[in-house]
């Protein structure tokens, strides 16, 4: 009985459409834009923002916010500090160290640079050319990402 019990609370839960956001990689969304045109929202975020580790933890663990991302965007959770080389675009972006064990992805700087700075956590969205529409450097709550999707869908 308790086996019973224990099988359909966990299968109520993962049937009523409780599900995962989908992350991609800026390689897949070059891809996927041939197959069916969408926005990309990039979070860029490092491990050691505190502001970043937050929304990670409540912005992105939002079901409405995954459904949305989900349902009609591409999103991509991009570390700055990323080491590997990332073709996105036609163009390949590297890593730039600025010293011991520290630096920089140049695609980062490309795509959060706001008024000269990156600042964490970075929002940036593109539209369905790669070409940016919004840039925000703050830290998002759950209602004002859900108010930021509403204008970005239409």
């Amino acid at each position: 009985m308790k086996k019973l019990f224990l099988f359909l609370l966990f299968f109520g839960i993962t049937s009523t459409g409780f599900c995962q956001l989908k992350n991609r990689t800026f390689e897949e969304v070059d891809s996927l834009q041939h197959i069916q045109k969408r926005k990309i929202i990039i979070f860029i975020h490092t491990d050691w923002c505190q502001f970043c580790q937050h929304m990670k933890a409540t912005t992105f663990k939002n079901q409405e916010i995954i459904n949305k991302l989900n349902s009609n965007f591409y999103f991509i959770d991009f570390n700055a500090e990323e080491k590997r080389e990332i073709t996105f675009n036609n163009r390949t972006f590297k890593y730039q160290p600025s010293g011991n064990d520290v630096g920089v992805h140049e695609l980062a700087l490309q795509l959060g640079t706001n008024n000269k700075q990156l600042i964490y956590p970075a929002l940036c969205v593109l539209n369905e050319k790669n070409e940016i529409v919004f840039q925000s450097s703050s830290d998002l709550s759950v209602s004002d990402f859900i108010i930021l999707l509403g204008k970005l869908e239409k």
